[in-house]
Parts: C-alpha cells; structure tokens; sequence
C-alpha cells in the first residue's frame, strides 16, 4: 500500500479548517498522502479559505449533509487507505495512525476509532450524546452480533477495495450506522483501537442531534433486515 486519501467533509467551518489542516499535515504515516475536502455548500466564508491551498477541492451547489459529502469524496479519491476527517477539532489526527497501520499490516480490512474505549474521554461528551452513542453501539452489537463501543465515531478508516465496493444510500449522518452495518455483514475483518476526543457544544457549532439519532435507529433495523 502506497497512498492514503484523507476525506475531510466541510460545512460552516471557518474557525477550524485551517487548523486541522496543520494538524493532518503533521501526521507521517509512511505512504503518500491525498487529502480531499468536499465543501457541503458552505455559507459562513469557509470557501474563501480555500484558495491556495494545495489539495483537491469539491464542491456541492447546495448543502446535502455528510453521507452525500463523503460519496462525493469517495468518488474522487484513489487512495489504498482511505480514512474520514471531520473539518472540526473534536478530533486528534494523530489518533488516526493506529487505525492505518492495521490496515497497511494486513491485520485488518476496517479500523473504528473508539472515543467510548479511551478513559481519557471520560466527562468530555455531552451528556445526551453520551447516552446515544451508548445505546446506538449496543443497538449495532445486538442486531449484528460484533462487537463494536462507538458506532457514530467520525475516525473510519477502510481499506479501499472494500469502501468503494459498498453502494452508500445516505445522504446525512444515517451515513454512519448505513456504512458500519453494511461493513458487518460483508465479515471483512473489523477491529477498533481506542482514541481521544474533544466535544464541542451546539454553540461551538456541533451539527448532529436528536433527529439524527432516530434516524441511525431506523438505518441500524433497515440495513439488518
């Protein structure tokens, strides 16, 4: 394995894309790096940050959500390794580098970084998305009988012939529960490694809520049966 390509979804994220963008480029994993931002219409002055910066750069002509986003990126990118990257700073890029050497070792086909997994996360989630994430991971270990403590986590790196093989139907945050069942069902091989994490509130701009819960309950039950 050669390259990896880094999907960095991006919505409204002014105060923060040029700053995990540092961070990723600090990150050596040893293999050519790709990264590809996929702007989900922005309207907060994050496309003018985009100029002059040295990476591929798509845009959608309206906002989608994430899920429709990550197709895009997906579609784009030729990476052996393929891994996402939200555009905020919940997320540590160095966490990131485990998850990869699995995958470049032949260990294994798909890697979850798990924010549930690390006691150093405890008292950083918002309460009620503790909860969920709890009760969706628990929902995905019941229906899919695999064991698995962070289901919604943005860190998901693939390797590539297997990502691009799998047909992705949803347009927003159903993304994640719509990937990880039909990742489960193929048997590839699945591994977590623990990862840090840093939530920023509603007020900080944090996108996902309840709404988006029902919706991964109905994408866990559709995907299964």
């Amino acid at each position: 394995m050669n390259k990896i390509s880094i999907l960095v979804p991006v919505y409204n994220e002014k105060n923060s894309l040029l700053e995990i963008l540092k961070q990723i480029e600090k990150v050596d994993f040893g293999l050519e790096k790709e990264i590809i931002l996929i702007d989900d219409f922005s309207t907060d002055g994050t496309r003018e940050l985009y100029a002059g910066l040295p990476y591929k750069v798509l845009y959608h002509k309206q906002n989608m959500g994430k899920g429709a986003a990550l197709r895009t990126g997906l579609n784009a990118a030729d990476g052996d390794v393929i891994i996402i990257q939200d555009a905020d700073l919940e997320y540590n890029p160095e966490d990131y580098k485990p998850l990869v050497n699995l995958i470049t070792t032949g260990a294994a086909d798909v890697v979850y970084g798990s924010r549930l997994a690390d006691t150093r996360n405890s008292g950083k989630f918002l309460l009620m998305s503790y909860l969920a994430n709890v009760a969706l991971s628990l929902m995905t270990r019941i229906l899919y009988g695999t064991y698995l403590t962070d289901m919604e986590t943005c860190y998901k790196a693939f390797r590539a012939d297997v990502i691009k093989d799998i047909t992705i139907e949803s347009n927003k945050f159903d993304f994640e529960p719509e990937i990880t069942a039909k990742v489960l069902k193929r048997g590839v091989k699945f591994m977590e490694v623990p990862i840090s994490y840093n939530a920023r509130t509603n007020e900080e701009g944090k996108k996902i809520g309840w709404k988006d819960g029902v919706q991964a309950i109905w994408a866990l039950i559709k995907y299964r049966f």
